[in-house]
This record gives structure tokens, sequence and C-alpha cells, in this order.
């Protein structure tokens, strides 16, 4: 079985790197048959407004005939473009689907089943000596902001989401804890997926980029095989004993030398073998 595996697709920042006649989604469905990929997961942001991340994963799972599973990221709970500031409202949406893993692990066979949460930033991989909980919270450094700030309202505290999705995740995980597992966050659970520090930047931002707590669940589930996690916009494979971690990020152009998105996607699917 040949699993696929890519996060941050941006489809509306990304249009502007499209050739005439391509979309994302013709691409992608092409790719994903070329590779002969039997099931994809994506690890959010596929837009900035949820009915268009919700379409597009309908339409890709239509066109390529596979398994698609989905997490969102914190761009797919945005409310810049429609009315809904509630972000549990759109969170809600996103679960109920079939393409959702949250509360429903997905079983491959027997042996293997892909485990699945949005995950949220818990301020760990910042530097706490230098900033405390309070600055973090306010989500702004100098004179920029974290932009969840203005369009994510959860009505709690980032920890206390980033904990209320561990703790459902930790009963997904349980759930399957006999078979190996694929885990799919949107968030950072390593260190290695991070800026490292000091940084004079990334010593606040880091914050926002991963949720140090989740690291338990890899000494807690020594059945986690494969970690996918979206995100911070970097592609990056490591190997430790008998676990891999991936981030497949496709991200958004100013990152990109070469402009041609369909380039890029090439570069951003991994893929590996069960």
């Amino acid at each position: 079985m040949r699993i696929g595996t890519l996060s941050d697709l941006h489809i509306d920042r990304n249009q502007w790197e499209l050739d005439d006649g391509e979309t994302t989604l013709s691409l992608l469905s092409d790719m994903i048959k070329e590779k002969a990929v039997d099931i994809l997961l994506i690890a959010g942001d596929i837009s900035n407004h949820y009915l268009e991340s919700h379409a597009f994963l309908e339409k890709l799972a239509e066109e390529s005939r596979i398994p698609v599973k989905f997490v969102p990221g914190n761009h797919d709970y945005w409310a810049k473009e429609h009315d809904i500031t509630d972000s549990h409202e759109i969170n809600d949406f996103f679960n109920k689907q079939i393409y959702s893993l949250v509360g429903k692990p997905y079983d491959l066979d027997e042996d293997w089943a892909v485990v699945g949460t949005p995950g949220w930033y818990d301020y760990g991989y910042a530097d706490q000596d230098k900033y405390s909980e309070a600055q973090f919270e306010k989500k702004k450094y100098g004179f920029a902001s974290w932009n969840d700030l203005h369009f994510v309202n959860w009505n709690q505290k980032d920890k206390d989401v980033s904990q209320a999705m561990l703790n459902q995740l930790y009963r997904d995980l349980h759930s399957v804890k006999d078979k190996k597992i694929i885990l799919m966050t949107h968030v950072a659970t390593h260190p290695e997926f991070v800026v490292p520090l000091p940084h004079r930047i990334y010593n606040y931002a880091n914050a926002f980029l991963g949720a140090k707590g989740y690291e338990a669940v890899y000494n807690d589930f020594e059945s986690i095989k494969y970690s996918i996690m979206g995100h911070v916009h970097f592609r990056k494979v490591v190997r430790e004993s008998e676990r891999t971690f991936i981030s497949p990020c496709l991200g958004s152009s100013k990152h990109w030398t070469d402009k041609r998105l369909k380039n890029q996607l090439e570069k951003s699917l991994v893929t590996f073998d069960l």
C-alpha cells in the first residue's frame, strides 16, 4: 500500500502560480495516479475558507478515486471571508465529514491505522525565559501580529484548545493501540520541525508553530511509526530509530525559488510504502 502525504496547499494564495489551464486539483489528481498512491493524507491548510477546503477535499476524492483523509490547519479555521466567527462551529463541521480523522481513526488493514488531530499550538517551543504566557496570548511582536489573532476565535486560551485536542488524540490512539500507527497533525510535534533557538524573531514566533506537549505521545505509543505534520512551510524528513517524521508542506510561493506550482507540488508530495 502506497501512502501519499501533503500539507499546506493554500490553493487560494497559490492560484497565481498556476500555468494556463492548470488547477491545483487537476495537478494533484494526476500526480496521485502517476505515483500510484492508494490513500492521501493532507495535514491541513488547504485554504482560508472552510467551505472551499471542504469542496476541494470532496472533489479530490471523487477525481482521484482514492480515500483522502484530512485534519484542518489554522487557515482552514479562519473567519476572513465568511461570517462564522466561532472556530468551534467550523471544527464541528470538519469533524462530521467522511475525510475527518478526529474521533475516527482509519484502519488501513489489519496491521496499520491512521490517527489524526489538527492540534493547536501551546507556546512550548518558544523561549519561555524571555517571554511570558501573557505575552504569547497577545500574539503580537513589535508592530507585527500573528494572523490567527484576527481570524480565529476559540473563545478559549490556546493552551486549553491544545490540551482538549491532545485529550481526544489520546482517546483515538488508545482505540488502535494494538496496530502500527501513522499519526497526522497540522502543528509541529517535534523540535526538529520548528526554528532553532536562539533567533531574534522565532524566540517569540515559535510559540505558534507547534505543541511541545504532544511529544509525550511518542513515548506513550511506540506503535507510532510515521508522524506527518504541516504548518511550518518547509519540507523535511527525519528518521529516528524505527520512526519517521515528515513535513510535506507545499507552503506559499514566497518561499519558492522555482515559482511553478506543478514543480513545487511534485517536490512536496511525499510517498512511502507499507
